[in-house]
């Protein structure tokens, strides 16, 4: 099932370091910003993940919940965690079900030859499990200031919807 935005993110479960699960369900009541990245150790994908590192306390304080997914296995991203001393949680998708659900799983060509690859996207979703933004093939530079602008936005208009609730 493929996902959309405005829509409810479909039933999913994976396994994050520090043995955390994550499910469409798992951190309701918060927004979530899933960047999908291809491989642990490259340099675009340790760029990236450093400023998601450099920024997470932003995040944070804007109520999102930061996780990098990628096809790697828990070893390299514990390793990769570790070295890189990232503050956010890392979903191993091994079997590259998260990545064909989000539909990031794309043909490539490297050094003259066709691969399958992780097509770099970052995925905002809301407090209500609906998924509220997407940038699909994206460039680092400037792209983690743009997740967190539209956070934060996204947190300025639930507090405003949430007032005139109220009322």
């Amino acid at each position: 099932m493929a996902i959309v935005v405005d829509k409810s993110i479909p039933e999913f479960e994976a396994l994050a370091t520090g043995d955390i699960k994550v499910s469409n369900t798992s951190h309701l009541g918060q927004m979530v910003v899933l960047f999908f990245y291809p491989k642990d150790n490259t340099p675009s994908c340790t760029s990236e993940s450093l400023e998601f590192r450099e920024k997470h306390k932003d995040f944070a304080k804007a109520g999102a919940v930061v996780f990098g997914v990628s096809r790697d296995n828990m070893t390299s991203h514990n390793a990769f965690k570790e070295k890189l001393e990232l503050p956010y949680e890392l979903i191993a998708d091994t079997e590259e079900k998260m990545c064909h659900m989000f539909g990031v799983v794309k043909n490539k060509i490297m050094y003259g030859r066709k691969v399958k690859g992780i097509e770099r996207s970052t995925f905002l979703i809301g407090p209500d499990g609906v998924l509220r933004n997407e940038w699909r093939g994206i460039k680092v530079a400037g792209h983690v200031a743009e997740v967190l602008k539209a956070v934060k936005a996204l947190k300025k208009a639930n507090a405003a919807s949430a007032e005139s609730d109220s009322e």
